[in-house]
Parts: C-alpha cells; structure tokens; sequence
C-alpha cells in the first residue's frame, strides 16, 4: 500500500505535506484549538500573511480528531475525484 501524500504523524506530532512537515500539539483540545484557529484566519485571508489556504488546513488538522468533519472531507475528496477523473495528482494532469 503506497504512503498517503497528506497526512498526520501522531507519533511524531506533525502534519506531513509534500515537501515539509508541520508540527502541530499532541492533544486533542490543542489540535481543534489550532484546526480552528487556521480556519478563522482563513476567512481574513484578504489581510497580508494571513490567506485562504488556510482554511484547507484546518480542515485537515480538525478531521483527525472530529469525525463529521472526516466524512464531509471524504465526500468532498470522493466527489472531486468523480467529477474530474482526468487529475491523477493536484495541479497535475
């Protein structure tokens, strides 16, 4: 089974993305602390340093510990795919 690009490394306490990792806390009330807190700079993402990838983010940290937000990113994740089956990888084609 191939390694998932995006993912949470418990063990370690660190968000992996492709090309570097983010720390993140090792308890669950800091991680919705900070899944939120990504996701509310996210919407002043109009303001400098502050952006609206923030929001994606968060979503991210926040799904590892609240299940009816894993699921609304499942069927986002599921409905991508079906709608463009074409993208093998993001931005790729």
């Amino acid at each position: 089974m191939a390694e998932r690009r995006y993912r949470i490394d418990a063990e370690r306490g660190r968000l992996v993305l492709p090309g570097f990792e983010i720390p993140f806390p090792r308890s669950r009330g800091g991680r919705i602390a900070a899944g939120s807190a990504l996701i509310g700079g996210g919407f002043l993402g109009f303001l400098p340093i502050l952006g609206f990838w923030m929001v994606p983010l968060g979503v991210l940290v926040l799904s590892h510990d609240l299940p009816f937000i894993r699921r609304r990113r499942r069927r986002i994740a599921i409905w991508w795919r079906k709608r463009h089956p074409e993208v093998k990888r993001a931005g790729t084609k």
